[in-house]
């Protein structure tokens, strides 16, 4: 946000800066150089003695009084060939010298004309040019006069740009904010503004936009919380009728029949079951912080995984310390990538678990065929799987993972994966220090 502000003093400033350019090189189109008239200014008393005194002269007494001239001012008068002054002098200015014109020049504080046009003064006078030198000329004067109107007008400029801008900052970092808590999940935050505040009618789309989204996902969550709870009870009645059906039954392909549906049944109730989890995860629940240790808590964790035909290694260290967080939620989290690896591994699963400057990293690898970097962000969205095939054979509901990396987000964590040393896929957890 300073960068923001700060760019925009210095795009100010470059802006009144190349003003202060184009109105000076305007001026000298349109009206001469400011510089040299107001060197002509300065030297103004020079140039009257030369037109109202000399010049007035009777043709015989002309160089007597340029000579009285001489002798009472400090100037310097000479007379000087007219071709040396030309080879001198830029093109505009000679064009002015030839027309008779004083012409000033700033760089040797001087200024040139011609003595006559027709050679009216004396014999020769057509041919020569006066040069008057060390004149009184000092443009120092009148650059610091136009800095210090560029700096009045700059201050001018900046001071209400720079109240204006302030309002607009502080407005910004309240929004900022905002986003920063609603992003968090925090979905009641809004912006406080009053209406005369310059981004109000901002602020008030924003908390639109804000409540809209709110109820959208309250209502999602609310179908979603109904709808599950509700299944669960048919859902209990069938597993009964089944398990009735069943002890009944006579014929051993009747007997198969069902107990194929009751798989069907128990891969239902599993998937209700994730549902009420994300609806959990998704909800404004606090998590259950607890202070537990995390060397037993992970062991249990592996010790609790259902029978499989691939090998788990674990390599949790003693004495790891305890963490401060939700034991069950991080441990459901974690025990869903022991799942996923266990499901997908090819004869090889590892679980380790390292504390680092008061963090914690947990990996899960398996040598398995591993997950493509283009899919390694889509797998942890809800119902995503790798495997497109729905039947019990490979299993899932493509909510693990995704439960999983909200777990850890709720902690302030962070879940990647990478390419496992076994060949297949790492999942490594990142929690921040408790």
């Amino acid at each position: 946000m300073n960068r923001l502000f700060l760019r925009f003093f210095i795009l100010v400033m470059l802006s009144i800066s190349v003003a202060a350019f184009i109105v000076y090189f305007t001026i000298d189109r349109l009206f001469g150089d400011p510089l040299e008239n107001i060197a002509r200014n300065q030297a103004a008393a020079q140039i009257f003695l030369l037109e109202q005194y000399v010049d007035q002269a009777p043709a015989d007494g002309w160089l007597d009084r340029l000579n009285k001239v001489r002798e009472v001012s400090e100037v310097r008068f000479d007379l000087v060939p007219l071709a040396a002054v030309r080879e001198h002098l830029s093109t505009a200015d000679r064009v002015a010298f030839d027309r008779g014109e004083v012409v000033i020049d700033l760089a040797d504080r001087s200024l040139y004309r011609r003595v006559d046009l027709a050679g009216d003064r004396y014999i020769g006078s057509d041919e020569e040019a006066i040069h008057a030198q060390n004149l009184p000329i000092d443009i120092k004067v009148a650059l610091q006069m136009e800095a210090v109107r560029y700096l009045i007008v700059a201050l001018a400029l900046l001071v209400p740009i720079g109240f204006w801008s302030h309002s607009h900052w502080r407005g910004l970092l309240q929004l900022m904010h905002v986003a920063d808590e609603f992003g968090a999940g925090h979905l009641k935050a809004r912006a406080e503004m009053k209406p005369g505040d310059s981004i109000y009618p901002l602020a008030e789309r924003i908390n639109h936009m804000a409540g809209r989204i709110e109820t959208l996902l309250d209502s999602q969550r609310g179908l979603l919380h109904s709808v599950s709870h509700e299944i669960r009870t048919p859902i209990a009645r069938l597993e009964f009728a089944f398990e009735l059906l069943h002890d009944t039954a006579d014929d051993v392909l009747l007997q198969k029949r069902i107990g194929s549906m009751q798989g069907d049944l128990t891969e239902l109730k599993s998937l209700v079951n994730e549902l009420l989890g994300m609806a959990r995860l998704d909800s404004d629940q606090p998590l259950r912080y607890e202070t537990f240790d995390l060397t037993e808590a992970l062991r249990s964790c592996a010790n609790s995984l259902p029978p499989a035909t691939v090998s788990l290694d674990v390599s949790v260290p003693d004495g790891m310390g305890t963490y401060y967080g939700d034991c069950r939620l991080l441990m459901r989290a974690t025990g869903n990538l022991l799942r996923n690896a266990q499901k997908y591994a090819n004869g090889k699963v590892a679980l380790s678990a390292l504390r680092k400057l008061g963090g914690v990293t947990i990996t899960v690898d398996d040598d398995g065929p591993g997950i493509p970097e283009e899919e390694r962000d889509k797998v942890f969205e809800p119902f995503y799987r790798l495997d497109r095939s729905r039947d019990r054979n490979t299993g899932g509901f493509g909510l693990g993972l995704s439960i999983a990396g909200k777990a850890v987000s709720l902690h302030g964590g962070s879940l990647k994966i990478e390419t496992s040393p076994l060949g297949g896929a790492r999942f490594t957890i990142n929690l921040p220090p408790a």
